[in-house]
């Protein structure tokens, strides 16, 4: 048997330098405790990169989120693309932005994830032996302007840093393939970088932790998301690199007000919540319904959007399940009903408005719904009442939500009052069909047939739920 090489100081230094200096290739290994299968909502962020424009990583503190858009953003520049890359792809030398707040904090953040501490560039993400100039930018010590960088298809790409302090305007300048907002950037300056990459099939990357809350940036993201933008989220619970010491300490040092933000990304509604109660503590997995529940559902009508909520109520414990949700706009109310007649035979609790008459031919919505086989009665729309029914099961454990219901939670997170106390009225169709279902649809529950209590393949159904 041949024995094995010894292993050197030498040869134990010169390993250490390698992957000190070339991090890109040991990032997201396939073995080991933090292997890349362990970092699902980081590697879905890069997956989406070639379906999206705009792909968003919304995302706790310290879950690896600026590191996982630094390595993209490096893969891209010297196109050096594993082999496990999903992601898009650029097959040519690339011309990147990287902005954040302040040039202090860009220099600070970003720019040493990218390029290492100033006292030893190369240590970074991007490759030492890679970068080939580099030019610093005046009036900020140790900040860099621009960095040209050696490219596996010939030649070299770009990458330049910049801040929002520097305001819209030095943004207009240049085309670019790829931007990456590090930080939760200002909506004009996140629609001037969306502009940026019109024209060269480009992408825009967000990697923050919603700290403000429901801004005019995270309603736009939320807004558009599953169209031109993907999300991906993550917790202190995605991040295998957080021992869980680490989190419990670090938990118990925030306050109260910012626990949500900061280790699950979730953006914070503030006093404007008006079910201020974290998704934690109402979701639940779905199962099988069992056949002693009473079904029922709330229905809001629109030409925008009609959404209805599916409930099953446990009558010997008084809690009530959200087991599916459908949300669709612009389309005529034989669709909506086939959709919600595939659910089973029940009873729904309808907005009161679908007795105004129809955009088109004038008839009553509820009797074309009727007409289309639907059960339905109006429901109560005292609006605070509603509200506070939702809000008292919320808080006594008494309403969950199955984890299917993506839409439902969507706007969950969103529900809020404004400045002088109202309900904001966008972005609610579910949450009022929610009120409707709970305020009155119970009361017209009624029982399935043990054969329509089971799930609902997807690919029938426009609605993200899937039970029911």
């Amino acid at each position: 048997m041949k024995s094995l090489p010894e292993i050197t100081a030498s040869d134990l230094l010169e390993e250490k330098n390698r992957r000190k200096y070339f991090k890109l290739k040991y990032f997201f290994p396939d073995k080991g405790p933090l292997r890349r299968e362990l970092y699902i909502p980081h590697t879905e962020f890069i997956r989406n990169t070639k379906n999206f424009r705009e792909n968003v990583f919304l995302a706790a503190n310290r879950s690896g989120k600026s590191e996982t858009g630094a390595y993209a953003v490096t893969t891209w520049l010297t196109g050096l693309y594993p082999e496990w890359w999903d992601g898009k792809r650029f097959e040519r030398n690339v011309s990147v932005l990287v902005s954040g707040e302040t040039g202090k904090l860009v220099r600070d953040s970003i720019q040493a994830k990218l390029l290492g501490e100033p006292s030893d560039i190369g240590s970074g993400m991007i490759p030492k032996h890679l970068i080939a100039a580099i030019k610093p930018k005046s009036g900020i010590p140790d900040a860099i302007d621009t960095v040209r960088i050696k490219s596996a298809f010939g030649g070299e790409s770009v990458l330049q840093f910049q801040s929002y302090d520097q305001g819209r305007k030095a943004f207009q300048a240049t085309e670019r393939d790829v931007i990456l907002e590090d930080e939760e950037p200002p909506i004009e300056i996140h629609n001037e970088n969306l502009m940026r990459t019109m024209t060269t099939g480009g992408i825009v990357l967000l990697t923050f932790t919603p700290l403000k809350g429901l801004s005019d940036t995270v309603l736009s993201l939320q807004e558009k998301e599953g169209k031109s933008c993907h999300i991906s989220r993550a917790t202190w619970d995605d991040a295998p690199h957080l021992a869980q010491d680490e989190k419990d300490e670090l938990f118990e040092s925030l306050p109260p007000y910012q626990r949500d933000a900061r280790s699950k990304g979730v953006p914070q509604l503030g006093s404007g919540a008006i079910f201020p109660v974290s998704e934690e503590d109402i979701l639940v997995e779905p199962f099988e319904v069992p056949k002693s529940y009473k079904w029922s559902y709330g229905m809001d009508v629109g030409w925008k959007a009609t959404a209805a909520v599916w409930l099953a109520h446990d009558l010997e414990t008084d809690i009530v399940y959200v087991v599916s949700d459908y949300k669709r706009g612009q389309a005529e109310p034989s669709s909506h009903a086939s959709a919600i007649k595939a659910r089973g035979k029940l009873t729904g609790a309808i907005d009161p408005a679908s007795c105004g008459r129809g955009q088109k031919d004038g008839e009553q919505l509820i009797q074309l719904y009727r007409g289309e086989g639907l059960d339905l009665v109006l429901a109560d729309n005292t609006v605070e009442a509603g509200i506070f029914d939702i809000y008292q099961r919320l808080t006594t454990g008494r309403l969950k939500v199955f984890k299917t219901c993506q839409d439902l939670l969507k706007e969950y997170r969103i529900y809020r009052r404004d400045e002088k106390g109202l309900v904001v009225k966008k972005d609610d169709h579910l949450m009022d069909a929610l009120r409707y279902g709970v305020r009155t649809g119970l009361s017209h529950g009624r029982y399935k047939d043990v054969e329509d209590s089971g799930p609902v393949p997807r690919n029938r159904l426009s609605g993200s739920g899937w039970m029911g």
